[in-house]
């Protein structure tokens, strides 16, 4: 078995994908129209093994938890294998770091928010 994808809960199917494949450079890889909804996956690079589906809020709980599905806490780790090109790239296309690269003994890190709120960090493993 593998882990192929997570939900992200995004207001809208067309800003969200304008945002993770524009601003970040992910890969849309399925828009399906189902009606009321569609069938929307993203991947941060072409193969990629994990993906995300983007699923429009449909519900008041579901806004509300909009850039809030890891309460607060970094919960999506995007891995890179040059931190500092990537870095500069994000940052260039108006990615908001939260702070400096900083190294850990894991490895170098940055956390940066997506525009709907969600907190990632942008890590290079050691």
């Amino acid at each position: 078995m593998k882990l192929s994808a997570l939900t992200l809960i995004v207001p809208d199917y067309d800003a969200a994908i304008a945002y993770y494949c524009g601003t970040m450079g992910f890969v849309l890889e399925l828009d399906i129209d189902q009606g009321d909804k569609r069938w929307v996956r993203i991947a941060p690079s072409k193969g990629a093994q994990t993906g995300f589906i983007l699923a429009r809020a449909a519900s008041p709980e579901q806004t509300a938890a909009i850039g809030n599905q890891g309460a607060g806490r970094v919960w999506l780790f995007l891995e890179s294998d040059d931190f500092a090109a990537d870095h500069a790239r994000l940052s260039a296309a108006g990615v908001r770091f939260e702070e400096d690269p900083r190294h850990e003994p894991y490895g170098t890190v940055a956390v940066f928010a997506d525009a709907f709120g969600n907190r990632w960090d942008l890590i290079e493993y050691s």
